[in-house]
C-alpha cells in the first residue's frame, strides 16, 4: 500500500511538473520581461462608472446595490474633461514608464467599444467615445506602454455562475453557464489585443473570489501569447505564480511582505516583481479619502520598491469627468521631480548586493552600486561586503566624494549632516574589477 502512494505521488509530482513546464516564453517576451524589469515605474488607473458614486471601485458590491439599479449610472457619467495627453504627460513627468487602466472591473462594465456586450461606455453612456482607445493612440505618440486591467470575476454577466464569494447583492438569476463566461472574457481579451495596437501586458485581478473554478488559465493564456507574443501576463491572485504568467504582482506589499493580508499564499518566484499601491487608501475615486500619500513617502516606496528587486505601480483614480485629482497631480509631479535628478539610480537598475536594512537598500547597474539612505540612523553607515573591492564612492547628487573606510566586513561611509535632510541620500559606488 505504501508503495502504491509513494509511486501516485511520484507520478502526480511528475505530472504537475510537465505542467508548469509547458510554457516557453519567446524571445521577444523575454525581451519585454526585460523591458519590464528596466522601466521600474508606472501609473495604475482606476476608473469607471463607479467614479459616479465616488465611492471606491467596489461600491456596487459594498452598497449591495443590485444590477437594475446600477445599470442607471452610466447615464451620468459623461467625462467630457477627459485628456488623454494630459493623462500620458502627466506619467511622464512623474518619471513613469507604463499605464495600466481598468479595461473591465468587477462589475463588468467595459470601459471600451466591446462587440461581446452593450455594458460598454460607447453602448450606455451619453459620453459614447471608447477611451480606451483614444488612450491608446496617445501612449503611442508619446512613448508609454499600455497595459490592460482585466478582471476574471463580474458582478453582472448571468453566467459567472457558480457565485463567488463577492458579488451577492446583483439580484442575477441563480444559473449560468461558466463555460460561456470563460468564452466571454477570451472574446473580449481578443477585442483588446487585436484592436488597440501592441499592448504591453494583460494584469488580471478577481481570480481569487473562486479559487477552486476551472478557470482555464492555460487557454487564456495561451490566446494572449498568440495574439501577442510580446504581451506580459501577471495575475493579482496572492499566489505562486503560475505557468504562462510573465511577471509576479503583490497588492500593497513589497514582495516578501504580507502586512496587507494579501499575500499569505504567496512566495517570490524568479518572474519580474511588481508591487502597487495607492496614492490615499482608494482605488477608484473617492470623494471623502483624504488620506493622501506624502512625495517623500512615495520616493521611499518606490525606492524600497527597486531594492526589492521590483517595479512600483502607483495608482490614480481619476473622478467621474476625466480629471485627475490636483492633489494626485501636485504628488506626481514632486516624485517626477525627484526621478529626473536620481533616476539613473533606479531606471534599468536590479537588485544590489545587499539585501534591504533598516537604513535603507541598494540598486545596481554593471559595477556601479547606488546605496540609498532613505534613514540615516547614524553619522556613520556601515555597508557590509559589496562582493568587490571600492574604486570610489560619491554623493550621487552632488558627485563630491565621500569619505569612507573599507576592511574586511565592509565599509564605514561618513554621512555628513548637510545631506541628512534629503529624501533619499544616495551614495555612488564604483566598484573595482576583484575581490
Amino acid at each position: 500500500m505504501k508503495k502504491h502512494l509513494i509511486l501516485i505521488i511520484l507520478i502526480t509530482a511528475g505530472v504537475l511538473l510537465q505542467a508548469q513546464q509547458v510554457y516557453q516564453p519567446t524571445e521577444q517576451n523575454l525581451r519585454s520581461r526585460t523591458w519590464f524589469q528596466d522601466a521600474k515605474y508606472g501609473m495604475f488607473i482606476h476608473w469607471g462608472v463607479y467614479s459616479v458614486l465616488g465611492d471606491g471601485e467596489w461600491v456596487m458590491h459594498q452598497q449591495q446595490i443590485n444590477r437594475k439599479t446600477y445599470e442607471k449610472l452610466p447615464a451620468f457619467f459623461n467625462p467630457v474633461a477627459y485628456d488623454p495627453a494630459e493623462w500620458v504627460a502627466l506619467a511622464k513627468a512623474a518619471g513613469m514608464k507604463y499605464i495600466v487602466i481598468t479595461s473591465k472591473h468587477h462589475d463588468g462594465f467595459a470601459m471600451f467599444d466591446s462587440k461581446m456586450t452593450d455594458w460598454d461606455i460607447v453602448d450606455r453612456t451619453p459620453y459614447k467615445k471608447d477611451v480606451l482607445k483614444m488612450l491608446a493612440d496617445e501612449c503611442r505618440k508619446q512613448g508609454i506602454r499600455l497595459f490592460f486591467y482585466h478582471s476574471h470575476l463580474d458582478w453582472y454577466q448571468d453566467n459567472y455562475f457558480p457565485r463567488g464569494n463577492t458579488g451577492q447583492y446583483a439580484g442575477r438569476p441563480d444559473q449560468g453557464n461558466w463555460n460561456e463566461y470563460i468564452s466571454y472574457l477570451n472574446g473580449q481579451l481578443t477585442e483588446l489585443l487585436t484592436s488597440y495596437g501592441e499592448i504591453g501586458g494583460i494584469w488580471f485581478d478577481g481570480w481569487w473570489d473562486k479559487k477552486n473554478a476551472d478557470w482555464q488559465l492555460e487557454k487564456t493564456y495561451q490566446l494572449i501569447h498568440d495574439l501577442q507574443p510580446g504581451c506580459l501576463i501577471g495575475n493579482n491572485h496572492h499566489q505562486v505564480p503560475k505557468s504562462g504568467e510573465d511577471f509576479q504582482m503583490f497588492e500593497k506589499d513589497l514582495p516578501g511582505f504580507n502586512t496587507a493580508g494579501h499575500s499569505s499564499e504567496s512566495q517570490i518566484g524568479s518572474l519580474p516583481l511588481e508591487t502597487c499601491e495607492t496614492m490615499n487608501n482608494s482605488w477608484g475615486f473617492n470623494l471623502q479619502d483624504k488620506r493622501f500619500k506624502s512625495s517623500k513617502g512615495l520616493i521611499h516606496y518606490l525606492v524600497k520598491a527597486a531594492g526589492y528587486n521590483s517595479n512600483f505601480l502607483l495608482n490614480v483614480g481619476p473622478m467621474p469627468n476625466g480629471k485627475i485629482q490636483p492633489e494626485f497631480m501636485d504628488t506626481l509631479k514632486a516624485v517626477g521631480k525627484w526621478m529626473d535628478e536620481f533616476g539613473e539610480t533606479i531606471y534599468g537598475t536590479r537588485q544590489g548586493p545587499v539585501t534591504p536594512k533598516s537604513w535603507g537598500v541598494t540598486t545596481q547597474k554593471d559595477n556601479r552600486v547606488f546605496i540609498h539612505v532613505l534613514n540615516a540612523e547614524d553619522r556613520n553607515l556601515f555597508v557590509p561586503k559589496l562582493g568587490k573591492k571600492i574604486a570610489s564612492v560619491r554623493f550621487f547628487h552632488s558627485k563630491q566624494p565621500v569619505i569612507y573606510s573599507e576592511n574586511k566586513y565592509g565599509a564605514i561611509f561618513e554621512i555628513p549632516a548637510s545631506v541628512t535632510g534629503m529624501p533619499d541620500i544616495v551614495l555612488e559606488v564604483t566598484l573595482t574589477g576583484g575581490r
